[in-house]
């Protein structure tokens, strides 16, 4: 089998992370075999621009998953070693619809022996951590969250699916709390991807954890010279826990222009929210949403997440954000610098749509709004998670 190999120098990279010269390499006294589990390839977004950089510090480690979608993967994983479960992989429709097959998740992950690999390094959502190791084996958890579906009653309550679904999703959780509980304990290591995520680790399983950022590739993502127009952007998937629903309904209370660059299968319910002031584009592509960034008024951001990236590529391209005070927000987001913070104690929509009818362009300095997102390169995050695997590895 094909293994990864600390203190192999990755053999290529693509887009914008081409010109980085500083792909970090490890270096120990022999190589070490590692592999990286991802728990599903069924769409583009922030957790798959982890491994995306995990694949280039280690180009021949092997990536173990549940289901892939060639589609969701993008150019730099195309020539990655991407093992899905046979049986989940032929159970797959399609696309983001992978809900019928969540409960085979985790024997999926389990059947995946790693028993011959010295490190293993996890993408975790939900099950990743319960892949087959051998006990001398270094696991590193990477953590965009403990589930939240399984933890968070609040989560389900939000979810679609109507009230057969909710209901066996939640019963669904109720099995799994347990074994993912155990599972959290085989990490040696547990890296968090915000300060957010690190205290529902503290919370939820009871395990310290450091935070490491996600990558944000502000080589791509920069402003230029365009002007900015007379409207607010949400940018994301359309989905009940990232609430664009909030968004288009404050931006019509407020009589403000509204672009929803995203598709998701919340889309229908939020054209039925919509009215004159809101354009739905539908999924755009990088460079599109490239120009929406450089050319809104402000982005908003008013669901709970884990980090968000958008936030940051926003800020990359010198766009202000409005955000709600919560989640990895706190971490990306400086009050009055780079955007505003609100909170929504009573009601969301009222204290947004405030916002959005007083805001002020003019109040934000576009580089200071730049400055504040190179903290958050991918170089950043490489050199993190190469440091944290080298140091692991070496019995650090």
């Amino acid at each position: 089998m094909a293994l990864g190999r600390i203190g192999a120098t990755p053999t290529s990279v693509s887009e914008s992370a081409a010109n980085s010269a500083d792909v970090v390499a490890t270096t120990t006294s022999k190589p070490i075999r590692l592999a990286i589990v991802h728990e599903k390839f069924t769409v583009y977004g922030g957790s798959e621009k982890c491994v995306e950089q995990m694949h280039l510090l280690w180009p021949d480690a092997p990536i173990f998953t549940t289901v892939s979608d060639a589609s969701s993967t993008g150019p730099i994983l195309k020539s990655a070693d991407i093992r899905p479960s046979k049986i989940v992989q032929r159970l797959y429709r399609g696309g983001d619809n992978y809900a019928h097959l969540l409960p085979l998740f985790p024997a999926a992950l389990a059947a995946h022996d790693l028993s011959d690999f010295d490190v293993v390094l996890t993408s975790h959502h939900a099950f990743a951590n319960r892949v087959r190791t051998s006990p001398s084996t270094n696991v590193i958890g990477y953590i965009h969250s403990p589930a939240r579906w399984m933890w968070d009653q609040a989560m389900i309550a939000n979810e679609v699916g109507g009230r057969i679904g909710r209901a066996g999703l939640r019963a669904f959780a109720a099995t799994q709390r347990l074994p993912d509980r155990r599972a959290a304990i085989r990490p040696k290591v547990l890296l968090a991807n915000s300060n957010e995520v690190a205290s529902r680790i503290k919370r939820w399983w009871s395990r310290e954890s450091q935070v490491v950022a996600p990558p944000v590739d502000t080589d791509f993502f920069t402003p230029d010279d365009s002007a900015r127009e007379d409207f607010f952007l949400f940018a994301g998937r359309l989905v009940p826990y990232k609430r664009p629903d909030i968004a288009i309904s404050a931006a019509e209370r407020a009589g403000v222009r509204l672009v929803v660059a995203g598709d998701g299968r919340w889309r229908r319910h939020c054209e039925q929210l919509s009215g004159p002031n809101t354009e739905f584009l539908g999924w755009v592509d990088r460079e599109a949403q490239r120009e929406l960034f450089r050319k809104c008024r402000a982005v908003l951001y008013p669901g709970i997440e884990d980090f968000g990236i958008v936030p940051v590529e926003a800020q990359a391209c010198a766009a202000p954000v409005i955000a709600i005070d919560a989640g990895g927000s706190q971490d990306t987001v400086v009050q009055g610098t780079t955007g505003i913070l609100y909170t929504a104690a009573t009601d969301h929509v009222s204290e947004l749509a405030k916002l959005l009818t007083n805001f002020d362009s003019d109040a934000f300095e576009p580089t200071s709004i730049r400055a504040n997102s190179e903290r958050f390169d991918s170089s950043v995050f490489r050199e993190k998670l190469s440091k944290s695997v080298t140091e692991t590895a070496a019995g650090a």
